[in-house]
């Protein structure tokens, strides 16, 4: 028997992991507050701030007689024997933010940068119109793994709202059109999980209708861009998505078993398991040996196991030919031409074509550029990074670039603000180090480590202190490199939820983590404490809950949110806080300069 089916029932929890190289690497997700112990120590040890006068030393960054001016509170202070006298805005948790009182904005740099991570299906919803297509149906129970209605138009509505947040760089996750239909969600079967998130496509070229249209995404950059935002777009090259009763009724590949059909309904997305069964029990009704399986990708573009299809080891046995949570995977490796898709030939809609001695590879590359060749993208974070060959992201980065200029000559009127495209990896469990990942083309790799090392920063800031000297001594080092640090992400946890939605906590946080040296993530909700939402048997799932925006409109969280405000601002203002040298300049109160360049700031955190 074929094992396709057998592994996608019995391994689940995997069908249901969001960016998947966090599952397939063996990250886990606690989906829960640490222990009550571990949770104490935090809560427990979090420092006073003060709201005194406080007279802190500026070394040389700025010098003798020259005025500076506390960003938070707009108070000035002239330097005065290496030093200046001023009290804290009594909503600043104690930090003076000092800057030159005639300092100005500063050039953009991508380790300085602050980039915005939304899942744009979870965001907002500026189209409701959009909200059902392709079948699919809510739920009617908790919608862990249904489309919600968050959309282009919707992001497009509240790029004012990024760029006071100080935001430079918006992160979005796949905009393609998913597979139509749904998998089994969690450890338990209990939900039906489509591909709100975007990393199950079923068709690269084209926006997922649920997102919107592609003049709306166009609309998206053209105004992202207006605001001086750059759009980092998710791409994954390593898998498609899975296929689906839908999909396969729609497009007419694969079969069912022999006497089966009669147990779907018309359609046969719309399947309903028994009351003894769950949502994984779909899979006993198809025919994964079927002759059919070759009108789905081929199998000279894809391992899968099914029909005449090469199998695909686990990931954790073969990094780049394995399958990651037993998804279809990719031949990028591959030297050979292949054809389109039988199923993309008659897709009515794509705007896939031949094209002429392509290899796998090449078809995606021309995929995903041409998204920067008509939209302008400015870069991509880019998804199961570890599981493709490297050959792969050094020709996916030159061909970026090469759109990217193409953009450039076809629309001299546009603002763009990146000259160079952008690639960040997403390697799991990368830390603060310079792998061989930057020889393959990625400019910044994501810093796993910062989440539980920002837990002791949110509650005294001082504890930083090894943290920030350590991370800019190593990537202003002899070969300088850049990483993309966080505290919330979508497939591992929120830090509302690691420290117990505390308010002092979540507000705290904004320090801890805009003033990492490197680029900065902040994950939608970070700066309004949003709430974790239903998961289900599936850890990950409570951690993409809808924005809560109406949270922000009745002021529930505007101390957390004007606070988060007035730092992303800040650090927007100085490309030095994450590009620069660090240096501590006192230890009470906690004082350290950023300097890069002409680029200078000091920032002070007093306690009681």
């Amino acid at each position: 028997m074929n094992p396709y089916p057998k592994n996608l029932r019995l391994t689940a929890s995997l069908v249901t992991c969001l960016s998947l190289v966090g599952c397939a690497s063996g990250q886990l997700d606690t989906a829960a507050p640490p222990s009550g112990n571990q949770s104490a120590t935090v809560n427990n040890g979090q420092c006073t701030a003060t709201r005194s006068e406080m007279t802190v030393p500026v070394g040389d960054t700025f010098a003798e007689g020259e005025w500076v001016r506390d960003f938070y509170s707009g108070e000035k202070a002239r330097v005065a024997n290496g030093e200046i006298t001023l009290t804290p805005s009594p909503e600043a948790e104690g930090l003076l933010l000092l800057e030159a009182v005639d300092a100005p904005q500063q050039s953009f740099n991508w380790a300085g940068a602050t980039v915005y991570f939304t899942v744009t299906d979870r965001f907002a919803n500026g189209r409701t119109d959009n909200d059902r297509n392709y079948g699919r149906k809510p739920d009617s129970k908790d919608e862990i793994g249904t489309f919600h209605g968050g959309d282009f138009a919707g992001l497009t509505e509240k790029l004012d709202y990024l760029e006071e947040l100080g935001i430079n760089a918006v992160w979005i996750t796949p905009p393609f059109e998913q597979i139509h239909g749904w998998v089994g969600g969690g450890d338990r079967g209990d939900f039906q999980h489509y591909g709100y998130h975007g990393y199950y496509a079923l068709d690269f070229t084209r926006p997922d209708a649920n997102f919107g249209t592609r003049e709306e995404f166009r609309t998206l950059v053209e105004e992202a861009h207006a605001r001086g935002i750059r759009v980092v777009m998710d791409v994954v090259m390593n898998h498609p998505g899975y296929a689906t009763l839908q999909d396969m009724q729609t497009f007419k590949f694969g079969g069912l078993r022999d006497g089966f059909e009669k147990h779907l309904p018309g359609r046969w997305g719309d399947w309903q398991p028994e009351s003894w069964e769950d949502f994984h029990a779909y899979h006993a009704l198809i025919d994964y040996d079927h002759p059919d399986w070759n009108h789905w990708w081929g199998k000279d573009w894809v391992r899968a196991g099914i029909g005449d299809y090469d199998s695909a080891p686990q990931a954790s046995i073969d990094p780049v030919k394995g399958s990651l949570a037993f998804l279809p995977d990719f031949k990028t490796e591959s030297g050979d031409a292949v054809d389109l898709p039988l199923f993309l030939r008659n897709k009515e809609n794509t705007r896939a074509r031949q094209l002429d001695d392509a290899t796998v590879r090449d078809y995606l590359i021309t995929w995903l550029t041409d998204w920067v060749r008509e939209f302008g993208v400015d870069g991509f974070r880019v998804d199961t990074a570890k599981h493709v060959e490297p050959e792969a992201w050094q020709e996916l980065k030159a061909e970026a670039q090469k759109a990217l200029e193409t953009y450039r000559a076809n629309n001299p009127g546009q603002a763009l603000p990146a000259e160079d495209f952008w690639m960040v990896a997403e390697v799991f469990p990368h830390d603060v180090t310079r792998s061989s990942y930057f020889d393959a083309g990625f400019d910044a790799v994501i810093n796993f480590d910062l989440q539980e090392e920002a837990r002791a920063g949110a509650a005294c800031l001082p504890e930083m202190e090894s943290i920030y000297s350590n991370y800019a001594g190593k990537m202003n080092g002899d070969t300088p490199f850049n990483v993309m640090s966080y505290i919330s992400s979508h497939d591992t946890q929120l830090f509302s939820r690691i420290v117990d939605n505390d308010p002092a906590m979540q507000k705290r946080a904004a320090g801890a983590l805009l003033f990492t040296p490197g680029t900065s993530q902040i994950f939608y909700g970070d700066e309004s404490a949003r709430r974790f939402g239903p998961t289900g048997s599936d850890g990950h799932q409570g951690t993409r809950s809808d924005m809560n925006w109406s949270d922000i409109a009745n002021g529930t969280v505007a101390p957390v949110l004007s606070h988060w405000q007035k730092l992303g601002q800040f650090r927007d203002r100085h490309s030095a806080i994450g590009a620069g040298e660090h240096r501590q300049l006192a230890t009470e109160p906690y004082v350290f300069s950023r300097t890069h360049g002409d680029d200078r700031v000091v920032i002070a955190f007093g306690t009681e």
